[in-house]
């Protein structure tokens, strides 16, 4: 052979390796129809005819494995010791049985042969066996999902419970299977419960970390992990290993499913898409036969009457309810988009019922809604109104303002009007304003300062989207603590439009009457009647106050005293004392730069004269470090405290919740 096809041969092999090197890094599987060609499956392992991966079914001592079929690059190359790679998966599992007595359970497997060999059913859940368990050359890495109840000495937790198996059946970890809710609070979840569960399989190789989360199907992903381990894989990991799932029965049994499943290496795992998954075939229970017979004889002339009665009860109450949800339409609200029907609104607030409020103030109250058509979470503001004047022109803006998208605002989703009543409709932030992890007292978790420090550029970069980056100019009007809202990540969004006005870039705002919450209005607003970027700037410096104090704009500390922040704050910088003013629940722990920032940009953008203000876009320049805010930058303040003049200004004021209310007859 000559040099040149030995040099071909070569760079063949070369291109076939990289190739290789480069294939399953990443899938999707909403649901399994269509995947058989990507699974490798043995022994009682299946798709079902409507695409549901099923592992085991109702037959006793049986094993089941599903993986996907081409080897993932876990290790980059064994020979220098090169760490394990990082790899996220999340999937949806659903266990069932029929017999009131599980068995045994299911586990995601990372292996680097397939088919398992040398695996024994029930307690071993198809993964090792007593000739192999505990060996180090078995490279096998699971996470379980346990269900068994008995003593035999290869069980490490009673029964229902997650572990992390590293070459053996005994977990390294094992915890009850639970989630942790928004509050910190621990649920169980029953893994013989018969409802789906979504898993998240975490591994940061950087960090050394494993996080393993489950929670409720169709319940967002958990701020705090069930398990967080700190292990090294690469001794575990081979270069290539196999990515699925095993199952077993024993004496007990289940069908174990898989609903849907997403892989990746180096990135967080695709999102499943929840409404496309397939839900398990049900199987029906027989009840005793003879019992039903003499139950159907007793009953069967009873039941006519029974029938016929509850027949006009429903008929009655199906027409109470048409009553309750019908809507009479004027012309003009066909004109505008992003409306909801009424009746959708009603039935996803089970008829605006009381269980159902987030919030309430002057404007109505805060509901959390579903829609079900798609399955979708939000936050349905109900403002009752006594006037018609503006409506048409309101909900215009609302259509507009219903267009914007940016990670930081809380996307105004839709509007509804039904009589003297607006319903807005939001995204749902399930955890909740920020003003109650400052202010709340019975709440049992505090901000960092890292994660104030975060939220505050959020908004920022809300505020820069609102004022210069959108088709129009969005003067926000409401900008405060209360109006901060966060979701299940903790990132703040900006939410409540209800009190925005737009006008175009290059153009002069109208006039209005004065609207928005005592302590955030900015004092020209009384001169000039005009709200502008400008007035929003004021507001987010009363906001960095708050979240770097911890105090509201204004404090009452005896019936006839108050303690106004910004002039608490302006006085200690004037006496040097500025750091006396932190939040003393941060005990101490915080960046001294970034809250000297924080601090001075308060100063720098609560000035009096509106043209002392920085722009938003500034303020981000600041906060990210691309700027730097001199000290020896004068504060413009007036004689008269800015705030105290907000106190004499007619406004739309908040309620207790803090919540800024609506006036369409004044001023929209």
């Amino acid at each position: 052979m000559n040099n040149s096809s030995v040099s071909l041969v070569c760079y063949s092999l070369l291109f076939f390796s990289i190739c290789l090197s480069a294939l399953a890094t990443e899938f999707l599987f909403n649901g399994f129809r269509d995947a058989a060609k990507n699974l490798s499956m043995d022994g009682a392992a299946l798709i079902t005819s409507n695409g549901v991966l099923q592992i085991t079914n109702d037959s006793m001592r049986q094993i089941g494995h599903a993986f996907f079929s081409s080897r993932m690059l876990m290790v980059k190359d064994e020979s220098v010791s090169s760490p394990a790679l990082s790899f996220s998966t999340t999937f949806v599992l659903d266990i069932i049985t029929y017999n009131g007595s599980g068995g045994t359970g299911m586990a995601f497997v990372i292996a680097p042969f397939i088919p398992l060999s040398r695996v024994e059913s029930g307690q071993f859940l198809g993964l090792l066996s007593t000739q192999n368990n505990g060996n180090v050359s078995n490279h096998l890495f699971a996470i379980e999902f346990d269900t068994v109840d008995n003593t035999r000495k290869y069980i490490d937790f009673p029964d229902n419970h997650v572990g992390v198996d590293i070459n053996d059946i005994q977990s390294v970890v094992a915890v009850p299977a639970a989630y942790h809710t928004a509050e910190l609070k621990n649920v169980t979840v029953n893994l013989l419960g018969g409802e789906p569960i979504q898993a998240w399989i975490d591994y940061n190789s950087a960090a050394k970390v494993l996080n393993v989360t489950i929670a409720p199907f169709m319940l967002p992903k958990p701020y705090q992990p069930l398990i967080s381990l700190s292990i090294d894989l690469l001794p575990i990991f081979k270069e290539y290993m196999y990515v699925g799932f095993s199952a077993a029965t024993g004496k007990f049994t289940s069908y174990h499913y898989v609903l849907g499943w997403s892989f990746s290496t180096n990135e967080s795992a695709p999102n499943l898409t929840l409404s496309e998954l397939p839900l398990p075939p049900r199987k029906k229970v027989n009840s005793p036969t003879s019992r039903i017979g003499t139950v159907k004889s007793v009953l069967v002339s009873s039941l006519i009457t029974l029938v016929f009665v509850l027949f006009l009860f429903l008929v009655s109450k199906y027409l109470r309810n048409q009553r309750k949800q019908s809507e009479n339409l004027e012309d003009w609200e066909l004109e505008y988009p992003n409306r909801f029907p009424y009746k959708d609104l009603y039935r996803g607030t089970k008829g605006f019922n009381e269980t159902e409020v987030l919030g309430s103030g002057g404007f109505g109250k805060v509901y959390k809604g579903t829609l079900w058509h798609a399955k979708k979470q939000v936050a349905i503001k109900k403002i009752s109104n006594t006037s018609n004047q503006g409506v048409r022109e309101f909900i215009a803006e609302l259509s507009s303002l219903g267009q914007m998208r940016h990670r930081n605002i809380v996307q105004l989703l839709g509007w509804c009007k039904r009589n003297e009543d607006l319903l807005l409709v939001y995204d749902y932030m399930p955890n909740g304003s920020l003003d109650t992890f400052l202010f709340d007292d019975n709440r049992s978790t505090n901000l960092s300062w890292n994660q104030r420090f975060k939220i505050l550029k959020d908004i920022a970069f809300g505020l820069v989207y609102l004022h210069e980056d959108w088709e129009q100019v969005v003067v926000h009007r409401d900008v405060k603590s209360s109006n901060v809202l966060l979701d299940a990540e903790l990132n703040g969004r900006l939410g409540d439009f209800g009190l925005a006005r737009l006008y175009e870039h290059g153009k002069n705002p109208h006039t209005t009457h004065i609207v928005g919450t005592v302590g955030y209005i900015s004092p020209e607003l009384s001169h000039t009647g005009k709200a502008t970027t400008g007035s929003d700037v004021f507001a987010y410096g009363i906001l960095l106050f708050e979240v770097a104090c911890g105090r509201r704009p204004i404090e009452h500390t005896a019936p006839s005293t108050q303690v106004v922040l910004i002039d608490w704050v302006r006085e200690c910088h004037t006496m040097n004392k500025l750091l006396t003013v932190i939040d003393p629940r941060l005990n101490e722990n915080y960046d001294k730069e970034e809250m000297e920032l924080v601090l001075k940009l308060g100063l720098f953008c609560s000035q009096s004269i509106p043209e002392a203000r920085p722009t938003m876009r500034q303020v981000t320049n600041y906060l990210n470090g691309n700027d730097i805010l001199s000290d020896d930058v004068v504060f413009v303040f007036s004689k008269e405290n800015s705030l105290r003049l907000n106190s004499q200004l007619p406004y739309t004021s908040s309620s207790k919740d803090g919540m800024s209310s609506t006036s369409l007859s004044q001023g929209r």
